[in-house]
Order: C-alpha cells, then sequence, then structure tokens
C-alpha cells in the first residue's frame, strides 16, 4: 500500500469538532429547510399534533417530522424505513431534527394524516419563491408522469378484465364437472384427480365467481367503471406501451429556475384533459395575467 494515499488506523484516537453545527456548512441546503419551517405557522395550516395534549405520552412536534420530509423531497428519500435509518446516522438530518430519531410508523402515519396541511406548506414555498422573484412569469412546461400504486394488477378490475376473468372461472368449472362426470361413471386410476379433489376445486371456484359478482355490483356503482381492491383510488392507465396501476402525477415548472409551480396527483390516465387545469393553477400561483405554456406530445 506504499505510494497510495493513507488512512488512519480505526483505533486511533481522534478529537471531532465539539458542535453538530460544525459538521453543516452555511451553504448547507438543510439550513434553508430549518428556516422555513421555522417561520411556518403550523397550527393555522391544519397540523395534527401542533398543540399538545394536556395528557398522555409527549409526541414529536410536526416542526421536526416536516423537516424530515421535507429532506427527503429534497433527496429522493421516499421510503419511511429509510428516513428512519437516515435519521440515526446521517448527520445533517441530527442537525436538522436535534438528533431525535422517530420511527418509520411515525414518519408514514404523519405523512398521511397531514397531506392537506403538506399542501398548503407546498403554496406556502411558491408564494416565497415568488416573493424572491424566482419565477420568470412567462413560461412554465407542464409534464405528467405515471407512478405505480402498491395496488397489483390482478387486484384491480375493469368491466373487460372482469368479463375475462368470469369466463376463465365458468370454463374451469365446467371442465372439472365434465372430469367428475367421467370419474363417476368409471374406476379412479392412480394418474387421474380423485373425485374429492374435484369437488374442492368447483367449490373454490364457485366461491371466486361469487367474489367475482359482488365486485361486478361495484364496478357498475363506480363511475370511471373501474375497482381498485387495494388501492381504491388508484387506476389503471397506459404509460409507454404496458399498463399500470396507479396515479398520473401532473407537474407545472418554472423554465427559469426549474422551480415546481403547481402540482396535481390525479387518477385520470390522459394528460391531454390535464393541462387546462394545470396551466389555471400555474398562472394563478404565480399571479401572472398572461402565461406561455409548452407541453410534451403526451
Amino acid at each position: 500500500m506504499k505510494r497510495f494515499i493513507q488512512g488512519e488506523h480505526r483505533g486511533q484516537g481522534t478529537l471531532l469538532p465539539e458542535r453538530l453545527d460544525d459538521y453543516v456548512s452555511d451553504t448547507n441546503s438543510v439550513r434553508v429547510v430549518d428556516v422555513f419551517v421555522d417561520e411556518l405557522d403550523l397550527v393555522s395550516l391544519g397540523f395534527e399534533g401542533a398543540i399538545p395534549a394536556d395528557t398522555g405520552r409527549p409526541a414529536y412536534h410536526p416542526e421536526i417530522l416536516l423537516k424530515i420530509y421535507i429532506y427527503g423531497y429534497l433527496n429522493r428519500i421516499q421510503s419511511s424505513r429509510r428516513l428512519e435509518r437516515e435519521a440515526q446516522r446521517n448527520v445533517e438530518l441530527m442537525w436538522l431534527t436535534g438528533r431525535l430519531m422517530p420511527d418509520f410508523k411515525t414518519i408514514a402515519h404523519f405523512r398521511k394524516d397531514n397531506s392537506k396541511a403538506i399542501r398548503g406548506v407546498c403554496r406556502q414555498f411558491v408564494v416565497l419563491c415568488q416573493q424572491l422573484g424566482l419565477f420568470g412569469e412567462n413560461l412554465v412546461a407542464i409534464v405528467g408522469s405515471k407512478f405505480k400504486a402498491v395496488n397489483n394488477r390482478d387486484r384491480n378490475f375493469t368491466s373487460a378484465k372482469l368479463k375475462r376473468r368470469m369466463e376463465e372461472i365458468e370454463s374451469s368449472i365446467n371442465r372439472s364437472l365434465a372430469a367428475l362426470d367421467a370419474a363417476d361413471r368409471q374406476e379412479p386410476t392412480a394418474s387421474e384427480p380423485s373425485a374429492g379433489r374435484l369437488e374442492e376445486k368447483i367449490a373454490k371456484l364457485k366461491t371466486q365467481m361469487k367474489a367475482l359478482q359482488a365486485i361486478e355490483i361495484q364496478l357498475n356503482e363506480s363511475p370511471d367503471k373501474q375497482v381498485s381492491l387495494t388501492d381504491p383510488d388508484a387506476r389503471s392507465m397506459m404509460t409507454r406501451g404496458t399498463g399500470i396501476v396507479g396515479y398520473n402525477v401532473q407537474t407545472a415548472v418554472d423554465t427559469q429556475h426549474h422551480l415546481i409551480v403547481a402540482h396535481e396527483v390525479t387518477n385520470v390516465g390522459s394528460d391531454r384533459d390535464q393541462l387546462s387545469s394545470m396551466a389555471k393553477q400555474a398562472r394563478e400561483a404565480i399571479a401572472s395575467e398572461t402565461l406561455s405554456v409548452v407541453a410534451d406530445r403526451g
């Protein structure tokens, strides 16, 4: 290992800076996050737990959890479990939270229970950017992105998919009944399924058919004739020639500094139908009377 840059021995004692603040530079983005969140009125924005209860175990202040959430957004850390690990080892997050380390369930529940309030934070950020003159007020680009939901494709039903599935089960039931009739007319062999197993299979198929019939009722009551069992709001939509079950996230971005002006999460697969409403939201966000909008062909 000679003639290479050498590291210190792991057993060597070192004198680290006495303050955690010394590890975070003056230009680090976490300082902006810290000041921005500290200036927000979390009570008026509607964050749950902003006013502590008189009794019970003390909870984390929503200010701390919001800082963690924004840090994850800036660094593309979406998983609550990953944010929990980062809070335990990441010096920037230790500085930002005062070395508090909430578990992943606390982070996930905060994000779930305060979705409306977090949207209000986004609006406050847009207002701040406008006050700082960071929007060009002339041109924005609108793009839609498809995000996969936790709902599996097999647990999403349309009229065509439901009809096809019911036909498959009906066909399987008929085959099993034919095999059962054949088994009744002759002695069973070791290679042929027993009558008991065939009856059990038929019973399972009939149970599946009843479940599909119940889904058919939900499907007829649904406005868009589509049902997702795991994530009720998710919808099947086309993307790059294939279908996914998820959401269509619309984003309007200022072309001067590439800042997000407005965003919307929808379960409508067509981007074209969202263009007009997103353009109006962008114009209202930057308070401009006229606005030019560009979008891709999709």
